[in-house]
């Protein structure tokens, strides 16, 4: 049987790289959201504190740059993975078991994302292979 190829397997060390960068920018995004307040996150300093709100918001700064550019990719993956399952487990489960009714699906998949990354490294574009 033949299939039919959409995306040439060619591509994929490339995708893996603008997934690592697109992941990076969109974490990035909640750290200058907590630390720089902007984007402008409304009630986020009433909801964590100000102690989590400067910790959360420094790993996801910190983090989410080692990201984007590769560098230090699987230790920083692999601790931005359990930062994101620490979030689910503080913020997200004690409002419901089902991620989809306590708006955990995000942390959820940053942190199997990242914990990919721990496994498969940068990819091709990335300090970490300079």
């Amino acid at each position: 049987m033949k299939t039919i190829t959409i995306i040439p397997a060619a591509w994929t060390p490339y995708l893996h790289s603008v997934l690592r960068i697109v992941t990076g920018l969109l974490l990035i995004e909640h750290g200058t959201g907590k630390l720089l307040h902007f984007p402008f996150l409304p009630d986020i300093a009433d909801m964590l504190g100000p102690t989590l709100l400067y910790v959360t918001g420094a790993i996801e700064l910190v983090g989410g740059a080692l990201i984007i550019v590769g560098f230090l990719t699987r230790p920083a993956a692999f601790i931005l993975s359990g930062f994101m399952a620490a979030a689910y487990f503080m913020a997200h489960f004690p409002m419901g078991f089902f991620p989809v009714l306590n708006h955990g699906e995000l942390a959820i998949l940053y942190c199997f994302v990242f914990l990919y990354f721990a496994a498969a490294g940068p990819g091709p574009w990335a300090i970490d292979k300079a």
